[in-house]
């Protein structure tokens, strides 16, 4: 059983007439009488009386006719929705990405897409870069963003942001207006992410090329998040580093000084998985990312 073999009998079951079915569908007479026999023997069951020159349902052909229509609603249906897919009218887009990113960087950037294409269903997820790796390697996600290139071949990267670190301290530092020596590092209280960190791990080289003894650092706290970072900093915990869009919001309002201290840049990477296709959605917001005016890191 075909579509165009339901699409004849619904014809003919309407007009009660093969010569007038044939012309709406476009067919010839003989097409159109050949689909109902095929329809016929391929289910051994009669569906219409010849009745003179026109054609009748039988009682199998009534009951048919509904599910018939239905199937071919059915059909019409899915057609419209890869068209919609397609043409971005709707359609799900599934996004992990380590937490600066999915906190700071990329709701502007959703919400920009998402007034572009109000039809395509946006879902986040935050994990660490490991876990975004994987999400994108088993599809559980279609696209993911982290704070560093990844080393796996088989995960495609793609820098599509910089992201600037910083050295602050809470507003009254007594070092915020002069450069930062060795010495003042050396002898600073400090508030750091957790170890395995990609900022600690960038804290620790910089640190490292300006002569700085790791070991000797006075550390108050190790957190678990930027956030954390930021708000016991902003207590009078000590100094630490933090990513720009972090810190931005409290160094507008004062209650965080950036200290003169240069640090190593930083992107935001897309990582999409090779081997699998990317879907219209994907490829779309990746290709509109420039275009989203998003704050700077």
């Amino acid at each position: 059983m075909t579509l165009d073999q339901l699409r004849v009998f619904v014809a003919v079951a309407e007009r009660e007439h093969v010569t007038e079915a044939a012309k709406a569908l476009n067919l010839t007479q003989s097409a159109t009488s050949a689909a109902i026999a095929a329809l016929e023997e391929r289910h051994d069951v009669r569906l219409f009386d010849r009745v003179g020159r026109r054609i009748e349902l039988t009682e199998a052909g009534r009951l048919f006719l509904p599910e018939a229509r239905a199937v071919l609603a059915l059909a019409e249906d899915a057609g419209l929705m890869l068209s919609e897919l397609a043409g971005l009218k709707r359609g799900r887009l599934c996004i992990v990405a380590s937490q600066t990113v999915a906190n700071h960087w990329l709701p502007p950037v959703l919400a920009g897409f998402k007034a572009r294409h109000p039809g395509i269903e946006l879902r986040l997820s935050i994990a660490n870069t490991a876990r975004t790796a994987e999400a994108v390697l088993d599809g559980t996600a279609d696209l993911g963003f982290v704070e560093d290139e990844l080393g796996d071949v088989r995960l495609g990267t793609q820098r599509v942001a910089d992201d600037r670190l910083m050295l602050v301290a809470a507003s009254g530092h007594r070092g915020s207006g002069s450069p930062v020596a060795a010495g003042d590092l050396a002898s600073a209280r400090w508030v750091l992410r957790e170890r395995g960190s990609g900022t600690r791990a960038i804290l620790e080289g910089a640190l490292e090329a300006f002569g700085v003894d790791l070991t000797a650092l006075s550390v108050e706290l190790e957190l678990p998040s930027n956030e954390a970072v930021r708000a016991a900093i902003e207590a009078g915990a000590g100094v630490g580093i933090l990513p720009a869009v972090v810190a931005d919001a409290a160094l507008r309002t004062g209650t965080l000084v950036a200290l003169p201290f240069d640090l190593p840049s930083r992107g935001f990477y897309s990582v999409l998985a090779r081997d699998r296709h990317s879907s219209r959605a994907v490829a779309a917001f990746l290709a509109e990312l420039p275009t989203i005016k998003v704050p700077p890191a």
